[in-house]
């Protein structure tokens, strides 16, 4: 049965509730119209300050633009009281057009070249400060903690790296400089104006009420669907990398048609949004472009009238009609560009939003860096929840020596891999201690910590590049011939020789071109490479045959050999061999021994060795 699109849209939407083992999807952040939208775009205006020498030559720009196109229009009102006075000779008249002509094309060439310059410095400004912003947003979530990551969707997250940051960037190309210039423009038009004739100023200002009042209710209706065209936007982005990601499943179990239905619920909201939005804010254009024709009909009529009666001249009227045009058009293509900035507000808003999500707390300040760990793992009534309503830990207490195997087995959600999360510090406990050879992980830093602690996981992760660079990622500085001897310790060499191009056969999409087994062999010859103290292997054979399994763990044994490795297995078979078995259901230790320890209490141990009973 298909999900409502309520549900969907929970689900791909941020998130931030965590749950159980991990977190789950939360409710939209962005229902509704933009809550900050002055901080924002002071935040996106601070991105382009720090170049403010290349900003005070795009102001110098638009008021040389401004200032030649404005003057370019007044030098018509000498011109056509010239040609319009019959008493002047018409080879004068003639002559004095020519001249004209020549000042007035001068002054346009003064003012394209002014547009162009201010075009040019405006776009390599706004392309520096998308650099940055998506600089600082990639950095920010590589600073974030995997209590983050387990929350968010990938879709959406790439949905605020690029249609976010995009539409900002369109923002700053195109519609912050039309609005300056805009206003610039208008201010310039308006002087003109009031030196031209002050009573026709008069009668066009009268409307700027009327377009103030239009301007606003469209504004705000826009503003409102922008927000949810982008979040519905990053549903729908989020729907299809999990989707696609997962095509062999949605296959296997026939889901197609549910997927289609899920998609095309998401896909319809979109539409509908975007079309409200694109709506609201294609409409004001023509609106607020009809209302100003009625302005410039009514001033053109009455200085007609002026003209007429002989209170103003027929030059004076020619200009100040096309300064009354011209001073409508900034409001127009000021009123145009509002769907540009209302979906570049929403997204950096979203964007904005991520980039204040807290990082990993900082390490202590009086942490310490030993220059050397043994791996002596100390856990001391150890309590910890995802979230405080759900504790999944209870008092856990253990030991590990260095050079010993500790193995953990039972029922899924007992606890075993949160151990595991806990000892890197990828989440903080709540209560207790842990510690490594006698200091609290508290106080080492992470990135220290971490570097002790390698890890061999079910789900293996290759990047884009070669076999050697993947290994590699155990450890950058390693030479080609620790890789290589690492790639020998896991028992992957042989079969890294055989591929077409060894270890330079590049890996693309995730590993596609591998065998389970293979990428697996990969990973721990990763976690070779990196020379911990400590190894973590979390359930690493789960996913593959016996036989290769047999092979891995050949593998496994060479890499165990002289560390402190925690192992997390459902195949009892593998964990035989451990110093010690540690037994957990409901996050507690109900036993603990070795294998024939506790074969010998016949007690959970004996039941699942057995097959008296199963792991769930």
């Amino acid at each position: 049965m298909a999900r409502t699109l309520e549900q969907l849209q929970k689900q791909y939407n941020s998130a931030a509730a965590p749950s159980g083992r991990g977190p789950m999807a939360a409710t939209n952040n962005f229902k509704g119209k933009p809550k900050h939208s002055r901080e924002t775009v002071g935040r996106i205006l601070g991105y382009i300050s720090q170049y403010k020498f290349r900003l005070v030559l795009v102001f110098l720009c638009m008021l040389m633009s401004t200032a030649a196109s404005l003057a370019g229009g007044y030098v018509l009102r000498p011109v056509i009281n010239n040609i319009a006075n019959a008493e002047t000779p018409a080879a004068d008249r003639v002559a004095y057009l020519a001249m004209m002509i020549g000042v007035m094309v001068g002054i346009y060439l003064v003012a394209v070249l002014g547009t162009w310059l201010q075009s040019k410095l405006m776009i390599g400004i706004s392309r520096s400060a998308i650099q940055s912003i998506r600089n600082d947003l990639f950095t920010k979530v590589e600073k974030l903690p995997l209590r983050f990551h387990d929350n968010e969707t990938i879709g959406d997250l790439m949905s605020r790296f690029t249609n976010d940051v995009d539409n900002i960037g369109m923002m700053l190309d195109q519609s912050l400089m039309s609005m300056v210039s805009g206003i610039i423009n208008l201010v310039g038009t308006l002087v003109m104006m009031i030196y031209t004739n002050i009573w026709l100023t008069l009668i066009t200002l009268v409307f700027i009420p009327i377009f103030a009042f239009g301007g606003r209710v469209l504004i705000n209706k826009s503003r409102k669907y922008y927000s949810a065209q982008q979040a519905a936007l990053g549903a729908v982005n989020g729907y299809i990398e999990e989707t696609v990601a997962g095509q062999k499943v949605v296959k296997v179990f026939n889901h197609e048609a549910e997927c289609e239905e899920e998609f095309g619920e998401l896909n319809d909201d979109l539409r509908g949004k975007q079309q409200k939005a694109m709506f609201f804010g294609g409409i004001m254009g023509p609106v607020m472009g009809n209302t100003t024709q009625i302005s410039y009909a009514l001033t053109a009529g009455i200085g007609g009238v002026l003209c007429a009666l002989g209170r103003f001249d027929v030059g004076g009227l020619a200009i100040f009609v096309n300064y009354a045009r011209q001073f409508s058009r900034p409001i127009n293509e000021i009123s145009q560009q509002m769907a540009t900035i209302f979906s570049a507000l929403a997204g950096a808003e979203r964007v904005f939003s991520l980039m204040d999500r807290e990082p990993e707390a900082a390490d202590a300040d009086d942490a310490v860096v030993p220059e050397k760990l043994a791996g002596h793992v100390v856990l001391d009534d150890v309590t910890f929840g995802y979230v405080p309503e759900k504790t999944v830990l209870k008092h856990i207490s253990l030991y590990a020596k260095p050079g010993q195997k500790i193995a953990f087995v039972g029922s899924t959600g007992a606890g075993k891999t949160t151990i595991t999360n806990l000892l890197n510090r990828f989440y903080d406990i709540d209560s207790g201690k842990i510690t490594i050879d006698g200091i609290d992980i508290q106080k080492l830093p992470r990135a220290y910590l971490r570097r002790n602690i390698a890890m061999v996981l079910q789900d293996t992760h290759l990047f884009t590049g070669t076999v050697m660079e993947n290994i590699r990622y155990g450890r950058l500085d390693a030479t080609d011939e620790e890789v290589i001897a690492a790639a020998k310790t896991a028992s992957a060499d042989s079969f890294i020789r055989r591929l077409s191009d060894g270890y330079d056969t590049m890996i693309e999409g995730d590993g596609a071109n591998l065998s389970q087994g293979q990428r697996q062999l990969l990973n721990i010859a990763r976690a070779a490479l990196s020379k911990a103290p400590i190894l973590v292997l979390d359930e690493a054979t789960s996913s593959v045959d016996t036989r290769t399994e047999r092979h891995i763990e050949q593998g496994m044994d060479t890499l165990m050999k002289d560390r402190t490795t925690f192992v997390i297995a459902h195949r009892l078979s593998t964990v035989r061999n451990a110093d010690a078995i540690m037994v957990l259901e409901n996050g507690e230790i109900i036993e603990r021994g070795d294998h024939d320890d506790l074969l010998a209490m016949k007690g959970r141990y004996y039941e699942l060795y057995t097959g008296k009973s199963e792991l769930t």
